[in-house]
């Protein structure tokens, strides 16, 4: 008996012959092409079925002219919320037969640039999410990517579509949620410098101290995880604020555990807000203030602007903005008398 592993593979060929029919009929067939006679498609998928044919997928991917992929380039998979994009992103993908190919850049703005072109010769569309890179960079990138979905960024280029989180409104509510509790010194943990929505909420805090310019507002270096914020403990608990709005939640539950070693209470000693509400934040203890992003929303609206650019080359591309809304946990309490 000849091994398994010599037996010659069934092709296009075998098919062929046993349908009586050429090979361009059956790799039509294959493809789903509905303008083959169907007596005669049958015939092919009967044959097929009887020799136990398995279409190639990379020879269907190049006749078809698409991979049924899609790229999504992300500044750092470690992070709950990219995590749960790419989640939403995958599922809503999936129910239309196409899978993700995920690159990780690691926050390494130059990364970003060579995965996009990577991932963009291998998939048939890019989403680029929170890219880090410059607005001059992503300028030159974005005609070189289409169909592309960018997701917390903006371009000129007008065959792309954008998703936008008003992270400054949201950090907005945030810093008037710790005036209404009576705290008037607050610092701002910040995210990383090249980061577009780190940038977004600078802008708001602006528009927060003109608002309320009572208020004496500092800003301490941090970052986005949870070693950034639990390093920062020292410098938080030195500031002389009452009140820290903390970039995200991955930094800020950094921040809690950090304080906690340090004798801090939360609220007690010192009033911390998160931002994104990722699904751990109600579990921490206490439980984070935050404001929350549409994530679900987000990852399958990108999707849904993705297919429709890769069956309409010149579909619409509209700029769809979402606002995050405050969730008012155990984290945030008036300041000690």
């Amino acid at each position: 008996m000849a091994d398994r592993s010599t037996r010659r593979r069934v092709g296009i060929g075998d098919v062929a012959a046993r349908a009586g029919v050429s090979h361009a009929t059956v790799s039509r067939v294959m493809n789903g092409n509905t303008t083959v006679n169907s007596a005669i498609a049958a015939r092919v998928q009967a044959a097929a079925a009887e020799l136990k044919y398995k279409p190639n997928p990379v020879g269907r991917s190049l006749a078809l002219g698409k991979t049924e992929t899609i790229g999504i380039v992300v500044p750092d998979l470690s992070n709950p919320t990219f995590q749960s994009i790419l989640r939403d992103v995958s599922i809503a993908a999936a129910r239309d037969g196409y899978r993700v190919l995920i690159a990780d850049s690691s926050e390494v703005s130059s990364e970003e640039a060579i995965l996009a072109g990577e991932a963009r010769r291998r998939c048939d569309g890019v989403v680029l999410c929170a890219p880090r890179m410059s607005q001059d960079d992503l300028e030159e990138l974005a005609p070189t990517l289409h169909p592309l979905v960018l997701i917390n960024r903006t371009t000129e280029h007008s065959s792309t579509p954008s998703l936008v989180v008003d992270y400054g409104h949201g950090i907005q509510q945030l810093g008037a949620h710790l005036v209404e509790l009576g705290h008037r010194r607050i610092a701002y943990l910040t995210g990383p410098e090249r980061s577009a929505s780190n940038v977004q909420r600078l802008r708001g805090l602006e528009k927060f101290v003109q608002d309320y310019p009572e208020v004496e507002l500092q800003f301490i270096p941090g970052g986005n995880t949870y070693d950034a914020g639990n390093e920062a403990s020292d410098a938080v608990a030195s500031c002389g604020a009452t009140g820290i709005l903390v970039f995200n939640d991955v930094a800020a539950m950094g921040l809690l555990h950090g304080l906690s070693e340090r004798g801090i209470r939360v609220p007690e000693d010192l009033s911390i807000t998160g931002y994104d509400d990722m699904p751990f934040a109600r579990y921490t203890m206490p439980g984070l203030t935050t404001a929350a992003v549409p994530i679900t929303q987000l990852g399958s609206l990108a999707w849904r602007r993705m297919r429709e650019h890769i069956k309409q080359a010149d579909a619409e591309s509209p700029t769809d903005h979402f606002e995050p809304h405050l969730e008012i946990r155990g984290s945030t309490a008036p300041p000690k008398a």
